[in-house]
């Protein structure tokens, strides 16, 4: 099995028009084809999931349980508060790598405190969009590296 599974985080579907200074000028669906791209270079499967709302990204986590070799999650500002993300991260038993548009520790001090990046294979951030290519690049190692 060898299919990534991408969970954008909340504010992420205004991405292009939202602090464009900060997260880029890209919009997600342009963010997604690109990871689609690359993905299909690397011989692996990619789905998508955006949502608002921690509850749902705690749902759609506990469901790749099944069907997914691993999690690319930017869990956007939930990334400092939720216990709830990182406790369904941490009950699915997948690998999962964390990615950030921004450097988020050369950002506001609250910021600086990821609740998930002692969880996960490893963490990006900084890059922009770019983030998401180094980041299904490193899911398809890691999938190579399982089986």
């Amino acid at each position: 099995m060898k299919k990534v599974l991408v969970i954008h985080g909340p504010n992420l579907n205004l991405l292009g028009r939202r602090e464009p200074e900060v997260y880029g000028k890209e919009g997600l669906e342009t963010i997604n084809n690109e990871i689609s791209r690359e993905a299909k270079n690397l011989d692996i499967s990619v789905d998508f999931f955006q949502s608002n709302s921690e509850g749902e990204i705690v749902d759609k986590i506990q469901q790749s349980a099944e069907g997914f070799s691993i999690i690319i999650i930017n869990p956007a500002a939930y990334t400092h508060t939720s216990v709830a993300i990182r406790d369904a991260l941490l009950a699915v038993h997948l690998p999962a790598i964390e990615v950030h548009l921004s450097n988020i520790y050369k950002r506001e001090e609250f910021r600086k405190k990821s609740l998930i990046s002692d969880i996960v294979i490893g963490q990006i951030s900084g890059f922009g969009a770019y983030g998401y290519i180094l980041a299904i690049r490193a899911a398809a190692k890691q999938i190579a590296n399982l089986g």
